[in-house]
């Protein structure tokens, strides 16, 4: 099992350092603040399309797709370290074109959609010329469990008609938000892996209505954001359907996988940061005469922090090397294992950062409030904690059986 990245990871890797330290650091503040002061923050500021063609320029875009014409060729180790640094920064991924839904968006079209699907929406999404979101959760049943879901998707001769309401609907407040893949229920009486298929909807269709866009923990992740959806009697060619009705898990499988090594991945630049921060704060800043590092047990935080941010990257490494050996059906177990402990790690570090900031830990003139929110909200994204729990302890036990 080696983990070390390949010759052309290493090099995007420095280019992708040099571009974070000289474009996007720089300018990150000051987004954060005009961001605030809009109005209305459903849009894209100018720095951000201005940053995006000079990471195209400098060939940092696409760098999650493993095709060396519409990406960078990476298999997901060596994507992995690239992740991590995208994660310390919230505006990177987007200029990389690498943010969620859409990588994960594009990786269903990629490896599942027809050749006029991908002509459609996978070329302009490639390009960054528009974004995507996901309708997958609901709001009146535990969606964690996908045989709840009553939306549906049934054939009508060759249209395929649509009805149910979504939230948690990730990227549909982007204003170029342009398509959603939508999950539904089109043969209740097949097979339970067999019962759902994915539609792509565009955003203009009759029927579609964003009903209101929701805040995780006060806050509105915009100008991305998570909404409400419905759709009523929406009509589309059947053609919609990605890969042909009732593959709907098992698109869900493919794309959830790398999916999963993305988050975490980035969560822990996100818990890098997050360190970074509270040790420059705890030798800076001083109460009772002595710095914040010598009082109440800090270093031994800031230890367990550094401890516990090297095990959850080898972790995630891990898993990233057995999904691209194995293949995601014999990499359940170690996905499902990072997924619960990658998040609730960054939780606990950025909650330590916050604590030695004190007060300043809780506003908005540190990042550490929205990164606190991003880990937990990853806790339930993707899948629930208890969720990933039982199937790793169900791939465990199966060891031991007879």
């Amino acid at each position: 099992m080696d983990f070390t990245p390949s010759a052309k990871a290493r090099d995007l890797a420095r280019k992708l350092d040099r571009f974070m330290r000289d474009e996007v650091e720089p300018v990150e503040p000051d987004w954060h603040r005009q961001m605030a002061a809009l109005e209305n923050p459903w849009q894209v500021l100018p720095i951000i399309s201005e940053l995006k063609a000079k990471a195209r320029s400098a060939g940092l875009w696409n760098l999650f797709l493993p095709d060396e014409e519409m990406g960078q060729g990476l298999g997901n180790l060596d994507y992995a370290p690239l992740a991590e640094r995208m994660g310390r920064s919230f505006i990177a991924p987007e200029i990389f074109n690498c943010n969620a839904p859409d990588t994960g968006n594009m990786e269903v079209l990629y490896h599942y959609g027809s050749d006029a699907q991908r002509k459609q929406w996978l070329e302009p999404l490639l390009e960054g010329r528009i974004r995507s979101a996901f309708c997958m959760t609901e709001p009146a049943v535990a969606s964690s469990d996908a045989t709840n879901m009553e939306a549906t998707a049934l054939l009508d001769g060759d249209e395929v008609i649509l009805n149910g309401r979504k939230w948690w609907s990730t990227g549909i407040g982007h204003p170029d938000c342009r398509v959603a893949i939508f999950m539904g229920l089109t043969d209740p009486e097949a097979d339970r892996h067999r019962r759902h298929s994915m539609v792509l909807v565009p955003l203009g269709t009759p029927g579609v209505k964003v009903e209101r866009m929701l805040t995780a923990m006060g806050m509105l992740d915009a100008p991305y954001g998570h909404g409400e959806v419905s759709f009523s009697d929406v009509r589309l060619p059947a053609s919609a359907i990605i890969a042909g009705p009732g593959r709907g898990f098992e698109i869900a499988q493919g794309r959830l996988g790398p999916g999963r090594i993305h988050h975490c991945m980035r969560l822990i630049g996100l818990a890098e940061h997050a360190l970074a921060l509270a040790c420059q704060r705890a030798l800076k800043r001083q109460a009772f005469g002595r710095p914040l590092a010598k009082l109440g047990g800090n270093a031994e935080r800031i230890a367990e922090a550094r401890i516990a941010i090297e095990q959850a990257r080898l972790l995630v490494l891990k898993a990233a090397w057995s999904l691209d050996q194995r293949g995601i059906v014999r990499s359940m177990s170690e996905v499902s294992q990072i997924k619960v402990a990658v998040p609730s790690m960054a939780q606990s570090v950025v909650d330590m950062a916050m604590q030695i900031h004190g007060g300043a830990g809780l506003s908005e003139d540190f990042p550490l409030a929205a990164a606190w929110t991003a880990a937990r909200a990853l806790r339930l994204a993707d899948g629930p904690d208890e969720v990933h729990r039982g199937l790793v302890a169900r791939f465990e036990l199966a060891k031991y059986r007879d």
